[in-house]
């Protein structure tokens, strides 16, 4: 393969350039295309998903404008290289969304929902219907807010950062660390932050009906709890949503100089 674009290049230089490029762009869109959110719903048909990255690929690699390719460089690790350069930038994408999915299975739990499970087609695992609700919640917001636009622009601004054709990977000079732990732990952090009113409200439930259970003891409080949690949940849910809506929209705005 190599010893063909070698014989490529010496003919048509121009079209060995645009070709090389086109393949590290495709392969840099194919990785951020299977973790970046929104892009990586499997929901969405594969066929419609490459024909999609191949349009992009067409239109980037016009943008970019990247130098000729070198002969001496290795064609399967660029791809390689370039292929987890763009799942990186999904996979931080990703992260941001999966605090909404925490604060879901707290919420969950705590209202012993826990036995009503789906199948969740973008993971392949199953998850709870209220998950599974505010993870599409979730993604609308990011898309009203711009999210597709921020992870475009991070998409470009990566060949900035790590050429097309490199061929040495500084994972320090593309990810700072530290702000990725930072981020990985406000997936905990914000999904407490978002399931909070309706913990403290089953908390203060359960206190309630601890006090039953000591000055009435004849009441069944272990079958009351089965009916009063999912009621009392969903009612305090549907009161905050909006004020949910304002945490994660501002959650996610929080984010959006990163990319």
């Amino acid at each position: 393969m190599e010893q063909i674009l070698a014989e490529l290049a010496k003919l048509f230089p121009q079209l060995n350039t645009a070709l090389a490029s086109g393949i590290y762009v495709f392969a840099r869109m194919l990785g951020f295309f299977r973790f970046a959110p929104v892009f990586n719903r499997k929901e969405v048909p594969g066929l419609i998903k490459i024909g999609l990255a191949f349009l992009m690929t067409i239109v980037i690699t016009s943008l970019v404008k990247p130098p000729s390719m070198g002969m001496e460089d290795s064609l399967i690790l660029s791809i390689l290289l370039n292929f987890v350069v763009g799942a990186i930038i999904g996979y931080m994408a990703q992260l941001i969304l999966l605090a909404v999915d925490a604060g879901a299975d707290m919420i969950n739990m705590q209202m012993g929902l826990s036995s009503a499970m789906v199948l969740d087609p973008t993971s392949n695992s199953q998850v709870s219907i209220l998950t599974k609700l505010f993870s599409l919640f979730g993604v609308l917001i990011f898309i009203h807010l711009g999210g597709v636009y921020w992870l475009i622009k991070a998409f470009i601004r990566s060949f900035e950062i790590f050429p097309l054709f490199a061929t040495s990977f500084d994972l320090k000079s593309i990810v700072n660390i530290d702000y990725l732990i930072e981020m990985s732990s406000n997936v905990l952090y914000m999904g407490l932050q978002i399931a909070s009113p309706i913990l403290l409200a089953t908390l203060g439930q359960d206190i309630i009906l601890g006090v039953i259970s000591k000055t009435a003891p004849q009441v069944n409080v272990f079958q009351l709890s089965f009916l009063f949690k999912p009621v009392l949940g969903a009612a305090i849910m549907v009161w905050i949503l909006p004020m949910l809506m304002n945490v994660i929209s501002d959650y996610f705005l929080s984010y959006a100089n990163i990319f």
